[in-house]
């Protein structure tokens, strides 16, 4: 049986994947332009950053940015090229690996969040309401809960905003 959308939320979703893409490009190219950071580094520094002991398994930080392990391998690969990052095997189980932040990463997550966060207030926060934001959080949380309820445990964990969890 086909499952029809109705006009208002296919226009939801359309408007969230179009908005979404353009703040993604904007908010990455503000980063690399004024700080040198790609927008992917920059959510790996943050992930670590607010992760115990600034380390995450590769996998659940691969979970965490919704890549392949492939995917943050590589990502981590780069990162730990330019001093950001480390690979440092798994003390409890030696088959698994953490990626952890080094003191050169924290001080350039310290040194591009007022970009990240400026450019999230101007694209982003200053259309909204603050009851908009509390229910654009709740919405988006529930959704997320739904799809991949890891990342919202860690995302709710690591300071979000979600009312769902």
């Amino acid at each position: 049986m086909a499952v029809k959308l109705d006009a208002r939320r296919l226009a939801a979703w359309r408007a969230f994947l179009a908005s979404h893409a353009a703040l993604v490009g904007v908010l990455g190219e503000e980063l690399q332009e004024e700080k040198g950071l790609p927008l992917p580094w920059y959510e790996v520094l943050l992930w670590l950053g607010q992760a115990p002991e600034g380390r995450m398994r590769m996998g659940e930080l691969a979970d965490s940015l919704l890549l392949t392990p492939s995917g943050v391998t590589r990502l981590v690969d780069r990162m730990e090229a330019d001093g950001l990052v480390q690979r440092q095997q798994c003390p409890s189980d030696r088959r698994g690996w953490n990626a952890v932040i080094t003191p050169a990463g924290r001080a350039r997550l310290r040194a591009a969040a007022p970009v990240h966060l400026r450019g999230v207030e101007q694209h982003f926060g200053r259309h909204i309401s603050d009851d908009e934001a509390d229910l654009i959080a709740d919405i988006l949380g529930r959704v997320l809960n739904d799809v991949c309820p890891d990342t919202a445990a860690r995302l709710n964990g690591a300071g979000g905003n979600s009312k769902s969890n």
